[in-house]
């Protein structure tokens, strides 16, 4: 701890420095999962890229004391060393726990569980004035609560505690085929209800066929039951295997995935998006090509290349959470007008009001709970002229809106500023800022919006950004800065993958 307390008092002096200057800054993580565009520039930056280690995992407790800039597979690496893991994981092995909490990490555990943030204990965080405070549903209730969602606009989180539940050897997967929009609504917001579920999510393959998926952790297999594992090479990746075990049945799958295969089962392919590569560099799309290419695959290198190219200008790359009840109309606008297969579907536990997650204010029968979401993932190319893919995006804004919908922050988001606040409370929001000393980091409007005139602007100046304009130079460059960041070895490396015995 006595480095970690080193560490976090530097930052705190470096912020208390442009507190008494009355200058703005902002902060440094290392890596990204935003698809955002953003330089890191030196000046007025606050890094915290060194807060990156596990601290402590306490077994008898249940608990992991965490710096912010711990991903995901180290997590759970460690954790299952001790037989337990995380209750929500998010699904790319690069996103971090500090990550999860300052945005919305909403996984298929999150129907049981909740957002990311509502499985931690209690945060450190150094406040815009540089003062090092910790915060908890006991200890300032307000800043726990309002930080989660917040992209890091009320201060910056040097440490968290996360609960732990107990990992078992595998995750019982059943694929259910569904073969209507409607069924497969219905379907998830049915396996919802089952106590004995801990994992659900389905992908939409087209309006005719669709998988609702089930997971239940165990640590038996029956002598009949099937092992699957999608981290190696040569594996299938996770959602073409489920198109394929569903495509020609209507009865339900069953699969025993090693737990941290489950976890992270979209790795490989980054759900489908990865694809896209291959349309991009007009390369066939098969088994052989994925193995030859796997460690350019992963999620980590994708949204390496994914930055370095700028095509996430031109990619919609959305999560759109609303509720199950115009959950259908939102999939047939989104057919109708973006033509993109596949859609996940993942069903999402309400946080309480106010939030700057994802919500609306109905509640269930009871009068009480919030009642649940529904996320749908719409990831694939857009327009391909810069007007036009704005254009579609701010029509999917409003359509999003009209059904009592939200986006999640860490896209593109063009709304107006008061259209934004429309969604959010205000008031709540600048009254954390001003009473946690947090008016000189960026707001989070100041860190979500999108503005196009100056994409183009920025554009025009730089004569390295209009070449990316022409194909194939920003693959080609996308390429080249993933391989040079030398991530590919961290996915070789991994320990959680299920080797071959």
């Amino acid at each position: 701890m006595q480095n970690h307390r080193s560490v976090v008092e530097k930052i705190a002096a470096t912020v208390h420095c442009y507190f008494e200057r009355r200058e703005p800054f902002r902060i440094y993580h290392g890596s990204t999962n935003s698809t955002r565009q953003t330089e890191y520039r030196r000046g007025n930056t606050v890094d915290i890229s060194p807060l990156s280690r596990i601290l402590k995992i306490d077994a008898i407790a249940r608990t992991a004391l965490v710096e912010p800039n711990v991903p995901m597979d180290r997590l759970v690496e460690s954790t299952m060393k001790h037989g337990l893991i995380p209750p929500v994981v998010m699904e790319f092995p690069g996103i971090t726990a500090g990550g999860g909490f300052a945005g919305t990490g909403g996984e298929s555990s999150s129907f049981k569980y909740g957002y990311f943030n509502e499985t931690l204990n209690s945060v450190e965080m150094v406040l815009g004035n540089g003062d090092i405070v910790t915060a908890s549903n006991e200890q300032r209730p307000d800043l726990f609560h309002g930080a989660s969602g917040a992209v890091g606009s009320l201060g910056i989180t040097t440490l968290l505690e996360l609960r732990l539940i107990q990992a078992k050897k595998y995750v019982r997967t059943i694929y259910y085929p569904v073969r209507s929009i409607s069924e497969a609504i219905e379907q998830v917001r049915r396996e919802t209800l089952n106590p004995a579920i801990e994992y659900v999510d389905g992908i939409l393959f087209s309006k005719e066929h669709g998988v609702v998926i089930t997971g239940q952790l165990t640590d038996d297999i029956p002598a009949s039951g099937q092992v699957q594992k999608f981290s190696g090479a040569k594996d299938p990746w996770y959602y073409l295997h489920v198109k394929e075990q569903t495509l020609e049945t209507v009865k339900p799958v069953v699969e025993y995935i090693p737990l941290a295969e489950y976890l992270f089962r979209y790795d490989r392919g980054g759900f489908w998006v990865g694809a896209s590569a291959f349309q991009y560099f007009k390369f066939p799309f098969n088994q052989f090509t994925r193995w030859l290419l796997d460690d350019f695959l992963h999620t980590r290198m994708l949204y390496k290349a994914l930055h370095a190219s700028k095509q996430s200008s031109k990619y919609i790359v959305q999560d759109l959470a609303l509720p199950f009840a115009t959950a259908e109309k939102l999939i047939n606008y989104t057919i109708d007008s973006f033509g993109i297969w596949p859609l996940w579907l993942c069903p999402l536990r309400q946080t309480r009001l106010p939030t700057l997650h994802p919500h609306f204010s109905e509640t269930e029968a009871d009068g009480q709970r919030l009642e649940s979401m529904l996320n749908i993932g719409l990831w694939g190319y857009g327009p391909a002229r810069h007007d036009a893919f704005v254009a579609k995006n701010r029509e999917l804004e409003r359509k999003l809106q009209e059904l009592r919908g939200m986006k999640w922050l860490y896209a593109h988001t063009y709304y107006t500023e008061n259209e934004f606040w429309e969604l959010f409370d205000r008031q709540w929001y600048e009254g954390l800022r001003q009473k946690y000393n947090a008016e000189s980091l960026p707001s989070v409007w100041d860190k979500v919006s999108v503005n196009p005139n100056a994409q183009r602007k920025a554009a025009r100046r730089s004569w390295g950004t209009w070449a990316l304009q022409f194909w194939p130079l920003a693959g080609i460059w996308g390429l080249y800065k993933a391989i040079e960041s030398g991530e590919f070895l961290v996915g070789r490396n991994s320990t959680w993958k299920a080797r071959d015995r």
